[in-house]
């Protein structure tokens, strides 16, 4: 099982996330997923997922990869340490395109049942990178 499930994260970084791919999406995550860790007052439900990766990282961002650095899977959670990187040449939360290169560390944990997305909780250093384009 824990191959199995590290091998949908994989799948999932690649498909939607690097490719922005909705069907993958729909495949993978479940009608049910909440995302513990999204902000207080903000939606935590599969839709605002959705817009994180389409209308947040890929309106602001091109050229988007993400490296997977580390994976550590038991029953029925994977633990992924990765990087999301691309080209600012859009607006990202507000911020003008500066064309410089973004590199975003993640660190999340995603709980997989029946082979998709039911929980997620992560950390990012995505504040940090805001902060670092707002600088001349």
């Amino acid at each position: 099982m824990s191959a199995a499930n590290k091998a949908i994260i994989c799948t999932f970084n690649l498909q939607v996330i690097e490719r922005c791919d909705r069907a993958a999406f729909e495949a993978l995550v479940a009608e049910s997923f909440v995302n513990h860790t999204a902000a207080a007052g903000q939606p935590s439900d599969r839709e605002s997922l959705w817009h994180t990766f389409r209308h947040v990282l890929h309106s602001g961002l091109t050229e988007l990869r993400v490296e997977v650095l580390d994976q550590i899977a038991e029953h029925d959670k994977v633990t992924t340490r990765k990087r999301i990187t691309g080209q600012h040449s859009g607006v990202l939360l507000g911020i003008p395109a500066t064309g410089r290169a973004v590199s975003i560390d993640v660190m999340d944990i995603v709980r997989i049942e029946e082979g998709r997305y039911v929980e997620h909780w992560g950390i990012n250093s995505l504040p940090t990178v805001l902060a670092a384009l707002r600088l001349p």
